[in-house]
């Protein structure tokens, strides 16, 4: 018998398992006004080390929070204890607590029912430790059969989210993601390079894509050397460019930008909604059928959500309006899942046709960029963020990559380079982000911009 007939990842909650869950939830809270939210995830993970696994293990949890609402002002209680006494002693206390915090002017009354997308059939089932353990031995086995040392991780999640509230609401939705990601490095440690791999489900991952070029990369870049800083020609692969352009949504909050606090505040007031900001080229949309979703997914809130373009051929279309901030400017609130329920890492930017091999060949000098890491923001206000190129960064010279060279810190907002812009190639889903999210996803293409910033060199490898 294989060992895949004997492995039996718990259940996530079905949708009437988390109906009948926040109902005894509600039931039981003595609150004028209840909220319910119920987390049911599964976890399952591989690490690999030294060219052998290291760590394999799963968990599972379902957890609920019940919010005491009281006028304005509410407090949660959490608990994963799923017994009816349990339940209602964390109402009470929510209550009670309730009953102590200041008031929240703020505060939006409890939606009522909202109608939501009809459920869509999805493979949520996670892999076993065997199937987990023969992707990570594609990657080692490459790796130890040239003479390199291969580490990394693979992570799955599948998660299951319900909420409720005494207004009647109730929304479901349940999702997966998966990632394989792989750092080879030689064993004199000059030589770094990673690669990743990500989808919705298993099925989804390319370890032997992974392997082959976090391999190739690792051994290019032995030996670097040192160039001088400065402004170059820079192609970003699809990796580094998610890890900058997410941080433009990430700054799209409406009240910040009319506040004057942001790069989306207008001089003399108000936000540049309908202005041009970047490249003519370049959309960026958040879209819940790009995600693992079974039903388009819902905010913290429980408003389903709704495609949002955010940037379209340049122009700032949508900003992030809370229902507060929406409610008081006289606007609808933006159902993108910024308020961090299903969906709120998905992000895609479109792309062009031009492929990174025709970007080198058309590259008189120039830098080529893995990928960035350690990246702390700098400026607000222009969203100018600093941080350093890892794992395989090279220098280009007369359409060919020459050599590779040692680590830059960076000193670039995302707002510069999507201004100076000279092609695209299609997008492709990527892992930008160390924060992994059921049901989210990220999809970039790689870049090929002019006078990209590097302030400094760095030793490390």
């Amino acid at each position: 018998m294989s060992l895949r007939s004997l492995y039996a990842p718990a259940a996530l909650l079905s949708r009437a398992e988390a109906e009948a869950l926040a109902a005894r939830a509600l039931r039981v809270s003595p609150a004028p006004e209840t909220r319910v939210s119920i987390s049911s995830a599964a976890r399952a993970d591989t690490r690999f080390a030294l060219n052998q696994v290291t760590t394999s293990g799963e968990n599972q949890d379902t957890q609920v929070t019940i919010t005491a609402i009281v006028g304005n002002r509410a407090a949660s209680v959490n608990t994963n204890r799923l017994d009816e006494a349990s339940l209602a002693a964390a109402a009470r206390q929510a209550h009670e607590i309730a009953q102590l915090v200041p008031p929240n002017p703020e505060r939006m009354p409890e939606l009522g029912a909202q109608a939501y997308p009809p459920p869509r059939a999805r493979d949520l089932s996670l892999p076993s430790p065997e199937e987990r353990a023969r992707a990570a031995a594609v990657v080692t086995a490459l790796a130890q059969q040239k003479g390199l040392i291969a580490t990394g991780f693979i992570e799955c999640r599948a998660s299951a989210s319900a909420l409720a509230n005494s207004r009647g609401l109730f929304a479901y939705d349940a999702g997966s993601v998966v990632t394989m990601t792989a750092t080879v490095r030689s064993p004199d440690g000059t030589g770094s390079g990673w690669a990743c791999s990500d989808g919705n489900g298993f099925g989804e991952l390319d370890p032997a894509a992974v392997a082959a070029t976090a391999v190739e990369k690792a051994e290019q870049s032995r030996n670097p050397v040192a160039i001088e800083p400065g402004r170059y020609t820079t192609i970003l692969e699809p990796t580094a460019v998610g890890n900058l352009v997410q941080l433009v949504a990430g700054a799209m909050s409406a009240r910040a930008a009319d506040e004057g606090r942001s790069f989306f505040s207008r001089p003399g007031g108000g936000n540049k909604l309908g202005l041009k900001v970047v490249d003519e080229r370049v959309t960026l949309l958040s879209d819940p059928a790009d995600a693992a979703t079974l039903g388009g997914g819902f905010d913290g809130d429980g408003m389903p959500l709704e495609k949002v373009t955010w940037i379209e051929n340049g122009v700032v279309r949508a900003l992030n309006y809370d229902r507060y901030w929406a409610q008081k400017q006289g606007v609808a609130p933006t159902r993108s899942g910024g308020g961090g329920f299903r969906g709120a890492g998905t992000l895609r930017m479109q792309g062009g046709t031009t492929s990174v091999p025709d970007m080198i060949r058309g590259t008189a000098r120039g830098v080529l960029v893995t990928r960035f890491w350690y990246i702390r923001g700098v400026d607000p206000r222009t969203i100018l963020y600093t941080g350093l190129t890892r794992d395989g960064t090279f220098l280009i010279e007369d359409g060919k990559v020459t050599r590779p060279i040692k680590n830059f810190r960076f000193n670039e907002s995302p707002i510069f380079f999507l201004n100076n812009l000279e092609a695209l190639s299609p997008a492709r889903r990527v892992n930008a982000t160390e924060n992994l999210s059921a049901g989210s996803a990220t999809f970039m293409p790689a870049l090929k911009v002019r006078d990209f910033t590097f302030s400094s060199l760095s030793d490390a490898v």
